[in-house]
């Protein structure tokens, strides 16, 4: 099996040093900063239930060029949602057609838009669950439970293996889209955490910024409901039901979501680490959707089009928002 991972940064090092440490060959293409830190530390992969995995930098193949993907019979995209239709033309010109592309990516059309251009292959639309952390170094790190979703496909009965062996078993799907709604509407937090720079479970332990994620999930699933579609249920309680435990206070919250904080304290958001590396962020392909997806329906979405123009400005000149300064701002 030829694997490349396209797009190697932190989900992108972490899915494939995972299937690269247990065995599985895998080629990563990706920048030269990222390709400099593994040659000089190699890959260690660590999770939040206690997961140490190494792989040395002698039996890492990194490359920088498109080309290297030319003879890959499973490619793993996972570039950041604004490079996803560059990567879709520069895979275009060198994979061979039949090659099954994965689109392991934040947001809901990056599949779409792989599949315009990669005609003569088999492009599988996924998504991944979990959190990773570049904590610098070659050093990655799962911080929340989770495998990989993926659109079901005949093709990748040959893979399955790999990636059960790999820790990342692959739970397939015959309908992708609202398990990518599902995500999103979790992923709604990212820039509540990157506005609140602060760890994951610390932010979700506070109600007023959990006030603030159930106001942008409860936008959102009206929206759902306006456009007909229905988030697949990936916490033990519905999704609609989730703004209402959101919002509860402090004391019930622990005892009615205790899984929910049962999260590693290295734990946070790739906005809040695009945020602290000066990096553009995904807002346009989180958020965002649900102000396209308003705009659709011809309706707004103040508390997700807040966030958006909060993490913009962020960008530009980032300062911590209190949860209660962030819940005024929203409100």
């Amino acid at each position: 099996m030829r694997i490349v991972v396209y797009g190697a940064g932190g989900i992108g090092c972490y899915v494939g040093g995972r299937l690269l440490a247990t065995g599985t060959p895998v080629t990563f293409v990706g920048r030269q900063r990222m390709a400099d830190e593994l040659a000089a530390h190699g890959l260690r992969l660590t999770d939040y239930l206690g997961a140490d995995l190494r792989v040395t930098a002698a039996d890492l193949r990194y490359e920088t060029s498109p080309g290297a993907a030319a003879e890959a019979d499973l490619v793993l995209v996972t570039v950041k949602s604004a490079a996803t239709e560059s990567a879709a033309g520069e895979l275009a010109e060198v994979l061979k057609p039949g090659a099954i592309v994965v689109s392991f990516q934040n947001g809901v059309r990056n599949g779409e838009l792989l599949r315009e251009r990669l005609t003569d292959q088999v492009v599988v639309t996924g998504m991944v669950p979990f959190n990773v952390l570049n904590r610098g170094g070659g050093v990655f790190h799962q911080g929340t439970e989770g495998g990989l979703d993926v659109q079901r496909h005949p093709g990748l009965a040959a893979y399955v293996d790999a990636f059960s062996r790999a820790g990342l078993p692959l739970t397939q799907h015959d309908d992708i889209l609202p398990v990518q709604w599902a995500k999103l509407l979790l992923n709604l937090n990212n820039p509540i955490n990157a506005l609140s720079d602060v760890p994951l479970r610390d932010e979700l332990s506070q109600r007023s910024y959990r006030r603030c994620l159930a106001a942008a999930q409860a936008e959102t699933l009206a929206l759902l409901d306006a456009a007909g579609i229905e988030p697949a249920k990936l916490l033990p309680v519905p999704m609609h039901r989730f703004p209402a435990i959101l919002r509860l206070p402090d004391f019930l919250f622990r005892r009615l979501a205790a899984k929910m904080l049962a999260i590693d304290p290295l734990a946070r958001t790739s906005m809040w680490e695009d945020l602290e590396a000066g990096r553009p962020t995904e807002i346009d392909y989180l958020n965002g959707e649900v102000v396209r997806l308003a705009e659709s329906l011809s309706r707004s979405a103040p508390v997700n089009a807040k966030l958006v123009a909060l993490i913009r400005a962020a960008e530009v000149n980032r300062r911590p928002w209190s949860g209660q300064d962030l819940l005024r701002e929203l409100s």
